[in-house]
């Protein structure tokens, strides 16, 4: 039922009205939308009396748009809050707001994944209007298709695309566009019922004929985990501003509401993190079908504590950096605090000869590792990915290559190392990969030794190292190497990578590195 503002409450504007099938909202702070009473749609935005702000040719939505749904609306017994529910048989989508805030709040719970494949909110915004956009993903001056029908390039070589720019799920907090006089900012919330972990990286802007603002809390782009359906997504918010960066709005007086899937009852997990590489972050993870969550401990005493969590039965798992070296279970009861959950790292470190690199989880450091995020590999601005040679003791980091191709682009990569002869012995090899593309996975050649093929990694079924991102699965491969295979003085090691599947330069066969050593 719609219900309008209440007689005898001073009230000012704020209500939510119902006329020729739209509902409209004023939250008496300058912000106005409209929501499709048929489809849930958000179909006008304006602030502050100024131009229309929402994009004339789609919606603003969930999804791709709901088609049809239910849709109501109600104020709180006050009058100063009101929600508008759009339901549909596996989805529930919520509108939020409060008397004198210019913020549309927001959550979603599903049954099952939308049939899209994907759960997102859409905000398509007029881009005459919205023009300060991020640079990765603006659209506008390209002239051709780079890769399938979401990379593009422009006439100098660069490359742009809504999956070039985005950030961790760590660092999701408040991002946006601006124009003259009005920003427009998605807080992004907890990330509990997302998939993928802390390190995840979705889509947040595009901008072409409109300026897009998105929140992504699953998708098929890389994704290392199954999605989280039977819960509520969010609480996230759209957020208005005359332009400039606003804080994280405080979102707990949803709980209020009465949405669908909103857990209250919390509880926490506290312990001590140790083990973890010096100089390389740390982080605690906390996983299962129905929520994820992650933490920072201390960087001197190693002490974390969680966010509040829904009580049930987690994977904790330590991170150095972003690699994974050590999981226990726990277990989170209501209303509690559990202690004591020390968890310790177990990943191997021998004495090694040489390590080009580090155990982090990342390529950083490695050739191109400071633009794989904001472009194509193809793109003018990467400098050459070889194939590239790297000599211990002399090669920077940036004399190897962050990604590794089997056909037409950089294979092979090619080591050179010295051994005295007291150090001539049976050695062991590891190279550690953070994402795998077309069962990609590295063979490698010691002088006139040549290891077997290994198996090929658990990956994600995705472009992954062309979509701004090198986060897959993490795996080791280790290679035993006798010791006929060294000589005394220069010993050559050449990378290739090998598949039974095919394709061409940057769509063949792939891996991302982590780190190489042997000891």
């Amino acid at each position: 039922m719609a219900l309008m503002m209440l007689p005898g409450k001073a009230l000012a504007a704020f209500g939510i009205t119902l006329s020729g099938g739209a509902y409209t909202v004023d939250t008496n702070a300058g912000l106005v939308f409209k929501v499709n009473g048929s489809n849930c749609d958000i179909t006008s935005i304006k602030f502050n009396g100024g131009a229309e702000l929402q994009s004339s040719s789609k919606g603003s939505h969930i999804g791709s748009g709901l088609g049809s749904a239910t849709v109501t609306s109600s104020l709180s017994p006050s009058g100063t809050s009101g929600v508008i529910t759009c339901s549909t048989s596996t989805l529930t989508h919520y509108y939020a707001v409060r008397r004198n805030e210019n913020i549309i709040y927001m959550a979603t719970y599903i049954v099952v994944e939308p049939s899209v494949g994907e759960l997102r909110w859409i905000t398509r915004l007029k881009s005459s209007v919205l023009t300060n956009v991020p640079a990765q993903s603006d659209l506008r001056g390209t002239d051709h298709a780079v890769e399938s029908a979401d990379v593009f390039g422009t006439s100098n070589g660069q490359t742009r695309s809504k999956y070039y720019g985005n950030q961790q799920a760590r660092d999701l907090t408040v991002r946006g566009v601006t124009g003259s006089g009005v920003g427009v900012f998605m807080a992004y919330g907890n990330r509990e019922s997302a998939s993928g972990g802390p390190f995840f990286r979705d889509i947040q802007n595009q901008t072409g004929t409109d300026t897009e603002v998105y929140n992504y809390m699953n998708s098929g782009h890389n994704q290392t985990e199954p999605f989280r359906t039977g819960v509520l997504h969010g609480p996230y918010a759209l957020v208005f501003t005359s332009g400039a960066t606003p804080g994280v709005p405080d979102m707990s007086w949803m709980a209020g509401l009465g949405l669908t899937g909103w857990v209250s009852g919390r509880g926490y997990i506290s312990g001590k993190a140790s083990g973890v590489a010096s100089g390389v972050g740390a982080l605690v993870g906390f996983a299962n079908t129905t929520a994820q969550y992650w933490t920072t401990p201390d960087a001197s005493t190693g002490n974390f504590s969680s966010p509040a969590m829904k009580p049930g039965v987690y994977t904790q798992t330590l991170y150095q950096g972003e690699l994974a070296v050590a999981t226990r279970t726990v277990t989170v009861y209501s209303g509690t605090t559990t202690t004591g959950q020390n968890i310790t790292s177990t990943w191997p470190e021998p004495s090694v000869l040489w390590r080009i690199g580090s155990w982090d989880g990342t390529p950083s450091w490695f050739a191109n590792s400071n633009r794989y995020l904001d472009m194509h590999p193809s793109d003018v601005r990467n400098v050459s990915w070889g194939p590239l040679t790297y000599t211990v003791g002399s090669s920077g980091l940036s004399g190897f290559p962050a990604y590794q191709w089997k056909s037409g682009a950089n294979n092979p990569t090619t080591v050179k190392f010295n051994l005295t002869s007291s150090q001539i012995a049976a050695r062991t090899v590891r190279i550690g990969i953070t994402a795998a593309f077309a069962g990609g996975r590295p063979q490698i050649t010691v002088n006139n030794w040549t290891s077997s093929i290994p198996s090929p990694s658990t990956q994600p079924d995705s472009r992954g190292m062309t979509i701004g991102t090198y986060r897959g699965n993490n795996a080791l491969y280790t290679y035993s190497v006798p010791a006929s295979a060294f000589v005394t003085g220069t010993n050559t090691m050449t990378i290739n990578i090998v598949s039974g599947s095919s394709g061409s330069a940057f769509l063949s066969p792939g891996v991302a590195y982590d780190a190489v050593d042997m000891y």
